[in-house]
């Protein structure tokens, strides 16, 4: 009775032993993908509210090939069925059911990106959002008045108003939840530049900053110019000279310009021609960037009023007309 008893609890020893060893083998060996044609991970979408059972019904389901009840199995004995997050998932090459779980529980879900550019205007942003993958489009077909409306920015102008930088956002997010992101990180730009603005500065306001800003980054062809470029801004605010700054004419052209400004450009009166009216225009024309915005705010301490564009991205400064002709002379007429 005795020796039987002892064969029994070697056997059960041997086979937990056998057991333990077939799960540590199983949580650890890579799961067999079916993968989609033309690619090379799995998608997986776990809706909130979805219990750990469904969790790996929807993971075989997606096209792991793995026991789904040895999986089931798996979230229950590891303790950490409920901490599994929802979202959007990619299954690799590699993936096993351990290292699945754990990127459940983290929540690694697959992100993508999106990449606003300094000197975008709000079409070409909406444009950006249009065509960026996997982005719910929420904003289609919204005026700008009523996205500007539903960020809490009721009666802003968009122009100018978000931040140009990369931002990443789960699949299937909204991009007006991309847009007020951008929005808040020009909000804390602004705030930070405006605070460090020079003490003689003749702009009034945060907002005249950004659009001195929006200005400057569209003139800016070589970094190193843009202080330059906003003190020549600067000194023509200050004199109350008209700043004559092309890219808020071609901005008030709208989708009349063809790509050539002409002299009756210049000569027709918009509210951005800033060769017939005088100051700032009512908006900014474009996203600045850091750079610009603190430009705007610190310019750099120069007697210039005029510069122009040498032709290999930098620009000539003058402080007097006389010099800007000379200037115009050389590198624009070739004289």
């Amino acid at each position: 009775m005795v020796r039987a008893f002892i064969r029994l609890l070697i056997f059960a020893v041997l086979v937990g032993g056998w057991l333990l060893a077939a799960g540590a083998w199983w949580l650890h060996s890579p799961m067999a993908l079916n993968l989609p044609a033309g690619s090379s991970v799995l998608d997986l979408e776990i809706e909130p509210g979805t219990r750990a059972a469904q969790v790996a019904e929807t993971v075989v389901a997606s096209g792991a090939q793995v026991n789904v009840q040895l999986l089931q199995l798996w979230f229950r004995v590891s303790g950490q069925a409920r901490q599994i997050k929802a979202g959007s998932y990619e299954i690799t090459s590699g993936t096993t059911p351990r290292s699945l779980l754990a990127m459940l529980v983290r929540g690694d879900q697959t992100l993508k990106s999106i990449t606003l550019v300094e000197g975008w205007s709000f079409k070409q942003v909406r444009a950006a959002l249009q065509k960026a993958e996997l982005l719910a489009p929420d904003s289609f077909g919204l005026q700008p008045e009523m996205i500007m409306e539903k960020l809490g920015k009721t009666g802003i102008h968009p122009e100018g108003r978000f931040f140009p930088d990369t931002y990443t956002y789960a699949k299937g997010s909204s991009d007006m939840a991309v847009l007020k992101r951008a929005a808040r990180a020009m909000d804390k730009r602004l705030d930070a530049a405006w605070a460090l603005r020079s003490p003689n500065t003749p702009l009034r306001s945060p907002e005249q900053a950004l659009t001195l800003a929006s200005i400057v980054e569209k003139e800016t062809g070589k970094p190193s110019d843009r202080a330059q470029i906003a003190g020549v801004f600067t000194n023509r605010l200050r004199t109350g000279m008209l700043l004559q700054t092309d890219p808020t004419v071609i901005y008030g052209m709208g989708d009349t310009f063809d790509g050539n400004i002409r002299k009756r450009d210049l000569q027709t009166d918009t509210p951005y021609n800033t060769y017939t009216r005088p100051g700032l225009p009512p908006t900014p024309i474009a996203m600045p960037g850091k750079a610009a915005l603190l430009a705007a705010v610190q310019p750099a301490p120069t007697k210039a009023l005029y510069f122009v564009a040498r032709g290999d991205g930098t620009s000539q400064f003058s402080a007097t007309l006389d010099e800007h002709n000379r200037a115009v002379n050389r590198y624009i007429r070739n004289q």
